[in-house]
C-alpha cells in the first residue's frame, strides 16, 4: 500500500488544449498517509509550444486560483522533472486518474520526459466497489461517505483533495480487503 496520490488543477479538461495549474501530492506509507512526504505547487499555465494560458474564468470559479497567483510560478517543464523523481517508481492514485494522468502524460511528452509510473490506481473505481448501489462517487460524496473532512478552502485545491483521497484511498482498501 506504498503509493503516491496526487491531484491537478488545470485550466480546463482537455489536456491536449489546456494545461496544469497546481500539482500536490503525498505518500502513503504502510497503510498511513505520510503528511510529511509531500509534494506541492502552483503552475504557471503554457500552451503546447509554451505559449503563456490564462486561466479562464470559469475553471477559477471551480478552484479558486488566479492569473495572478500563477504568474510567477514556474512552469510545467520547470516542476515536471522533480514531480516526476518524487514520484519515482511508486504506484500513482488519483480520485478520476484518467483525468490527472492524462494531462501527465501530454505534459511529459511535451516536455521530452515519460510519465509511467508503476500503476495508476482511482479511488472513484475503489468507491464503485466498496459501494456498488450507490451512484454518486465524486470527491465530495465519497468524502462524506466515508467521514472525511477537507480542510477549510481545500476542496478543489490540489492538496486539499489529495489530503482527502489519500484517506478515502486507506479507507477503501482497508474495506474491500476485509470483504
Amino acid at each position: 500500500m506504498n503509493v503516491v496520490v496526487f491531484d491537478l488543477e488545470t485550466t480546463g479538461l482537455s489536456p491536449e488544449r489546456d494545461a496544469v495549474v497546481e500539482i500536490g501530492a503525498v505518500r502513503v506509507v504502510d497503510g498511513r498517509v505520510a503528511e510529511e512526504q509531500k509534494y506541492e505547487t502552483l503552475v504557471r499555465p503554457t500552451g503546447a509550444s509554451g505559449e503563456p494560458l490564462l486561466i479562464p474564468w470559469r475553471a477559477q470559479q471551480v478552484h479558486g486560483i488566479s492569473n495572478e497567483m500563477v504568474e510567477r510560478a514556474p512552469t510545467l517543464a520547470e516542476v515536471l522533472p522533480e514531480f516526476l523523481e518524487f514520484v519515482g517508481d511508486s504506484a500513482v492514485v488519483a480520485h478520476n486518474i484518467g483525468f490527472d494522468a492524462g494531462f501527465m502524460r501530454v505534459g511529459a511528452a511535451r516536455h521530452g520526459l515519460l510519465w509511467k509510473p508503476a500503476a495508476e490506481l482511482c479511488t472513484v473505481q475503489l468507491s464503485r466497489r466498496a459501494f456498488p448501489r450507490e451512484r454518486a462517487h465524486n470527491l465530495t460524496v465519497l468524502a462524506e461517505r466515508l467521514g472525511l473532512e477537507f480542510a477549510p478552502g481545500g476542496r478543489h485545491r490540489s492538496f486539499g483533495d489529495v489530503q482527502v483521497t489519500a484517506q478515502a484511498y486507506v479507507r477503501l482498501t482497508e474495506m474491500l480487503a476485509a470483504k
